[in-house]
């Protein structure tokens, strides 16, 4: 099987290449199954129901978020009707939503879906590890499902790598999101996981993590706010991953990362002139 997952889509820019691009990606990848995470595609916080439901027409099996799911208000109740979009598993008991799912791919296999948040320089939360292991235990890879993917949504790298340490062999693919930077680490670990540090974000990459410039220079040279973070809105790079499966085992047989953009995929790496 074939699982193709896009980073942070960030703001305008960043969904309307997504939009634009994921059908003709979709077919030219040969992608059985498709996960965006879009937690940053609402004006650069949180998302709407229009702009989920883009996604999903464009081609996307699951939108997963972050910790800034619930920045659109709205969230918190359309969430409810939408099983495709998926919150954090690691939010406390009672939270709107689920964070994990069970979906079928366009191959006929079926894909279990996690969404979690890490602790380690983040808004407390409860343990993501005991979280993902309540649901690899009650649906094992191919006991459960052919697939196992999980969108760890962090800020340090160690406890990206930690959880994809943890479940090595027993998941089929671990990869982060949140830092909107893509690592060069992607890999197949010992026991057969795929796992990458960062994805990256699809967006403007002339930007702060795809934000106008301005406003986050401005705070950390004088500590002092002058305005709101707005998205950048130049040319966008799409970053993801494209994931093979061992139809006999659930595990990673491959991972390549996908960087198409001005800014990543073919761009200048020197100045001309």
């Amino acid at each position: 099987m074939r699982l193709l997952f896009l980073g942070d889509v960030s703001g305008r820019t960043g969904r309307n290449a997504v939009c634009d691009q994921l059908p003709a990606m979709r077919e030219r990848l040969a992608a059985d199954f498709v996960i965006v995470n879009g937690e940053n595609s609402a004006g650069g916080f949180g998302i709407t129901e229009q702009i989920f439901q883009n996604l999903i027409d464009a081609g996307a099996d699951v939108v997963t978020t972050g910790n800034h799911v619930w920045d659109q208000r709205e969230a918190l109740v359309f969430i409810a009707r939408q099983n495709r979009l998926l919150r954090p598993l690691n939010y406390p008991t009672g939270t709107p939503g689920a964070g994990a799912g069970l979906f079928r791919a366009a191959n006929g296999a079926e894909v279990l879906v996690m969404n979690v948040l890490g602790r380690i320089f983040m808004d407390a939360m409860d343990d993501p590890f005991q979280r993902v292991e309540q649901e690899v235990a009650a649906c094992p890879l191919m006991q459960g499902a052919d697939a196992i993917f999980i969108d760890i949504h962090a800020e340090a790298t160690s406890e990206k790598q930690g959880l994809a340490a943890a479940f090595d062999g027993r998941v089929s693919a671990v990869v982060g999101t949140h830092t909107h930077v893509p690592t060069a680490d992607a890999r197949i670990m010992p026991g057969g996981t795929a796992f990458m540090t960062d994805v990256g974000m699809c967006g403007d990459f002339d930007s702060i993590i795809g934000m106008e410039k301005g406003e986050p220079v401005h705070r950390f040279v004088t500590r002092i706010p002058s305005g709101r973070f707005t998205p950048a809105t130049g040319a966008a790079t799409i970053c993801g991953v494209l994931i093979e499966t061992d139809d006999a085992t659930g595990l990673a047989v491959s991972i390549e990362p996908i960087q198409e953009g001005a800014a990543l995929g073919g761009g200048r790496t020197r100045r001309e002139g």
